[in-house]
């Protein structure tokens, strides 16, 4: 926990570094839930930076049903990310049909990563996403 927080626990969801003058963000990391390689390429990623406390997960099949909870939960967030396994953008599609703007997307493919159905991940790979969502929440 950053000193930022003034000894606080922080908020579900706040990133171990508090944004300036001493307030938590909220970073919520939305992971792809396909069958190829890069979803289990996103899925590593948003665990590793939820481990590493830049904020946490959330479930983006319950923002894409509409659950109101989840949605507003979105909504309220300093910032959301999506990391998306390939071109199709399914998790900013549910973002957009949510009304939901506070988010960026990451997608894995665009890093040079290939999808291939049925491959393992490498951890190479992960790290590769993990450092450009790093740079994703140094942003905001």
């Amino acid at each position: 926990m950053s000193d930022c927080c003034k000894g606080k626990e922080p908020k579900p969801g706040a990133s171990e570094c508090c944004a300036g003058g001493g307030e938590e963000r909220v970073v919520l990391f939305y992971a792809c839930s396909g069958a190829a390689n890069v979803a289990e390429i996103a899925d590593h990623a948003a665990r590793q930076m939820m481990a590493a406390g830049h904020g946490a997960m959330f479930c983006l099949a319950g923002v894409g049903a509409g659950i109101g909870g989840m949605v507003q939960t979105a909504k309220d967030a300093d910032l959301n990310i999506i990391i998306d396994g390939c071109p199709m953008g399914c998790g900013k599609k549910i973002f957009e049909q949510a009304g939901i703007t506070n988010y960026m997307q990451i997608t894995v493919t665009d890093l040079g990563i290939e999808k291939v159905k049925g491959a393992p991940c490498s951890e190479g790979e992960v790290q590769v996403v993990v450092k450009k969502a790093k740079e994703a929440v140094e942003k905001v």
